[in-house]
């Protein structure tokens, strides 16, 4: 059953990264028990991060510069609102009873009351968000984690995750949309709104003395994490 849900594209990808991670493995002296790529990792990151300063950070910067706090907020909470019908699905997969309620709920007061999701109506009503994507599904059905990759353009993830994000492109509303121009633009005014949102902390990281790689890769497991645990991680779990 599983593996006819991740398809031929999630196995092709898996089947690539597997090579990667013996070529990684051989290529590192002491590579992190959960980083055993991390010379192509590292690679792969500094590409984003030329492509990021080059491209999406100006735009970021601009689009931040001519659009108020409040339009800002709406279009935020618009595609919060498209994520949330998704991750009703994934814990209704998950069988998480109030989760999926949770976020059953904040889809329909949000797109009703809230237009759509311009505002988040849910939230003042107290329900709470419990995002959730095909890759957390498969990790609740005790699919391990694997190694960390990272991916051009996408950036951090887990291989469990990758191989679920051929189901997340299927079944999230942003990337299902009928009218092609509309399905194209709205992905990249997601990704804009998002990198606009982090501006001040990547400002603060480009200004640390530390190894950003290192930094980001522990801050994105402890966010899994997070996420797993939905915000309340027991103290004495490791990272696995």
């Amino acid at each position: 059953m599983r593996a006819a849900v991740l398809g031929g594209g999630a196995w092709r990808i898996l089947a690539l990264l597997g090579i990667l991670v013996l070529q990684g493995c051989a290529t590192v002296a002491q590579p992190n028990a959960r980083d055993p790529i991390e010379s192509f990792n590292r690679a792969v990151f500094g590409f984003n991060e030329v492509a990021d300063k080059a491209v999406i950070k100006p735009v970021a910067i601009g689009y931040k510069a001519v659009t108020p706090d409040w339009f800002r907020k709406g279009v935020g909470n618009f595609f919060n609102n498209l994520e949330d019908v998704w991750s009703a699905v994934n814990n209704g997969l998950q069988g998480r009873g109030q989760e999926f309620s949770d976020s059953v709920g904040r889809v329909m007061v949000n797109s009703t009351i809230g237009l759509l999701g311009v505002f988040d109506v849910a939230s003042d009503l107290n329900i709470e968000r419990h995002t959730a994507d095909f890759g957390l599904t498969l990790g609740r059905w005790g699919v391990p984690p694997g190694p960390y990759v990272v991916l051009p353009f996408f950036g951090p993830r887990t291989l469990r995750e990758v191989a679920g994000m051929p189901v997340d492109t299927r079944g999230m509303p942003l990337y299902n949309i009928g009218d092609q121009d509309t399905r194209t633009l709205l992905p990249i005014a997601d990704v804009i709104d998002l990198r606009a949102k982090y501006l001040n902390v990547s400002d603060v990281l480009e200004g640390a003395a530390l190894d950003a790689y290192s930094f980001r890769r522990d801050a994105y497991f402890q966010r899994q994490r997070n996420i797993e645990y939905d915000g309340n991680p027991p103290e004495d779990d490791s990272a696995p």
